[in-house]
């Protein structure tokens, strides 16, 4: 699994900045930074809101308790994919509504079965596939019921 000192340094380099350079951005000591990518000291929850918030990611992806990079995103192109299976959007609107339940309920799965790391990729992804299937089957029996 990917540390937070993994993924802070990896989104800080992906920026193309210097240590100092996100330390003045975010108001904070260089020093503080060094620490956080050597795995040294992990930052209280304010300041974890501000890296976040300042890379665009959840703060579970920075922790690496998710590969999920947001999950506030309903875009197509965020890191999760949204399977939508053509017998649901042929016969339903597809709602951002829609989109949003589905990366939670993602989420969710990913949480659950996939935190120890136990799951080959293989595996992980047949996991994610049918849930995926069971979720969109869920939202056909809701609809039906109206």
């Amino acid at each position: 699994m990917v540390t937070f000192a993994e993924r802070l340094r990896n989104e800080r380099l992906n920026k193309n900045l210097k240590q100092s350079e996100l330390a003045d951005s975010l108001f904070l000591d260089r020093s503080s930074i060094s620490k956080y990518e050597t795995g040294k000291q992990i930052p209280e929850t304010p300041t974890l809101e501000k890296l976040a918030h300042f890379f665009g990611v959840s703060i579970d992806y920075l922790l690496g308790k998710s590969n999920i990079r947001n999950y506030e995103s309903t875009s197509l192109n965020s890191d999760i994919e949204i399977k939508i299976p053509e017998e649901y959007s042929d016969k339903y609107k597809v709602s951002s509504r829609d989109k949003k339940q589905y990366i939670e309920e993602m989420k969710k799965a990913n949480e659950a079965f996939f935190m120890n790391d136990d799951f080959n990729e293989e595996a992980k992804k047949e996991m994610l596939d049918l849930m995926s299937e069971l979720f969109w089957d869920a939202k056909v029996k809701n609809k039906r019921k109206k």
